[in-house]
């Protein structure tokens, strides 16, 4: 039976670095959701949650829950959990673990957790690299939202996860963490070979494809 795994933690703590190192194990038995790929659309005033940024700006809030479609992230889910050959439903973002759509469904729960300090200068630096923004506007939206957004809607959520892995740690460390804890529902049935229908290859030296 097909099972979901929620991933949840701050901006740049390696959520997505976990979630897609964990589809690389396994890929054609695993499937990923991103929360980022469901927000409302932000040229959509009547929808999600606005805020003012840090330049004065009337934008959408991305540190939210309410700025999330959650109907298209329960569709996104089940047909996930339909694909054939699918084994495991892997559901990362800021509100993995506070989404009751999400919620519902999660077998798994994990928490990445990561120091504020790491995970804002992670940001910045993905900022400058990726879209050129002055680390100044990084820096005020944080202190004049993001700081308490995270404190109000993804911080809690810590506490109703299974397991919370430590976001400094690298890649292999992360995965050896977290496999133990879904394993059992990648391993192929008894009787079918290698290869079909599960996971029984190790793709990362160190790391097991499922727990013994």
């Amino acid at each position: 039976m097909t099972g979901v795994l929620a991933v949840a933690g701050g901006t740049a703590s390696g959520k997505s670095t976990l979630a897609e190192a964990l589809s690389l194990q396994c890929p054609e038995t695993i499937a990923l959701v991103h929360l980022d790929d469901y927000y409302v659309p932000a040229h959509d005033p009547l929808r999600g949650v606005w805020t003012v940024s840090a330049d004065g700006h009337a934008v959408l809030d991305w540190n939210h829950p309410g700025s999330i479609d959650e109907t298209a992230v329960t569709h996104a889910i089940d047909a996930a959990l339909l694909r054939p050959g699918v084994l495991l439903v892997v559901v990362e973002g800021l509100f993995a673990l506070s989404l009751p759509s999400v919620v519902r469904r999660a077998a798994w729960r994990v928490y990445v957790d990561t120091p504020d300090d790491i995970r804002l200068a992670r940001k910045i630096l993905r900022k400058i690299e990726m879209q050129r923004q002055d680390p100044r506007l990084s820096l005020r939206n944080y202190l004049q939202t993001g700081r308490d957004r995270h404190a109000a809607h993804v911080a809690p959520s810590r506490t109703a996860a299974d397991l919370v892995v430590d976001g400094t740690a690298n890649e292999s460390e992360m995965l050896a963490a977290v496999m133990p804890l879904i394993g059992p529902a990648l391993a192929p049935p008894p009787a079918a070979p290698c290869g079909h229908g599960g996971c029984g290859v190790t793709r990362t030296p160190g790391v097991p494809a499922f727990a013994p």
